[in-house]
């Protein structure tokens, strides 16, 4: 962690502020630029400009340059998306209060449209998942690494401790791999909207994002349900 960066509680990395909190605009400026121009095109000028700061302000805050901002800017984002993510799944799917089996179609599709929504609510967020997804070959790989372990990793061990704590209910039968269970919940939720949103850029209409959701929640309980 560099003098830029400092952790929340719960472990996330985020922008130090600096003297007039000039990290702090360097940060939200580069998380738009990055947004937008993607990592391969942006440049440190663009970034420092659009922050009101010179280049040499920049490198005094981020003496790694476009490298170490894009790292510093991705874990900062990535921690408050992952935060919101888990309190999504708590609220939903609570392991200390699971649903009625009557119920657990309804919790998972309140929890697979409160998901969905996240690329509305976090719209700069997931314009710089986009374009990592299509710069994967540009971009660091210890970038791409602070990335999985600031967000997608912890969300995906949580989401498989809940399938875990469901199947111990007897609401689910996640084969032995709930962490499998997991990630099949969120591909047949959320990956057709995903693509064919361009990750949030072109939301689809509601009606479209809610049949899709209820069909991903049908075709997992006929996956991972347990019979009556």
């Amino acid at each position: 962690m560099t003098s830029t960066e400092s952790r929340d509680d719960t472990g996330a990395t985020r922008p130090r502020r600096g003297r007039g909190d000039k990290a702090t605009a360097i940060a939200h400026a580069a998380c738009e630029v990055f947004g937008r121009d993607g990592y391969t095109r942006a440049s440190i000028d663009t970034i420092a400009a659009e922050a009101g700061a010179s280049t040499r302000t920049l490198y005094n805050h981020f003496p790694g340059g476009k490298a170490e901002l894009f790292r510093s800017v991705m874990r900062w984002s990535a921690g408050r998306v992952r935060d919101e993510q888990l309190a999504r799944l708590r609220k939903h799917l609570d392991p200390e209060r699971p649903p009625r089996p009557e119920d657990l179609e309804r919790d998972l599709l309140a929890l697979a449209r409160a998901w969905v929504a996240l690329m509305t609510d976090f719209r700069d967020h997931f314009s710089l998942v986009r374009h990592i997804h299509g710069e994967a070959g540009h971009v660091p790989t210890e970038v791409l690494d602070a990335w999985q372990e600031a967000g997608p990793r912890a969300v995906a061990r949580e989401l498989a401790a809940v399938m875990a704590a469901l199947a111990d209910h007897g609401l689910l039968d996640v084969h032995g791999d709930p962490r499998q269970a997991g990630t099949h919940f969120m591909v047949l939720i959320s990956t057709d909207i995903v693509h064919r949103s361009y990750w949030g850029v072109a939301p689809l209409a509601p009606e479209e994002t809610d049949r899709i959701t209820a069909a991903g929640v049908r075709a997992f309980l006929r996956a991972y349900g347990v019979a009556d």
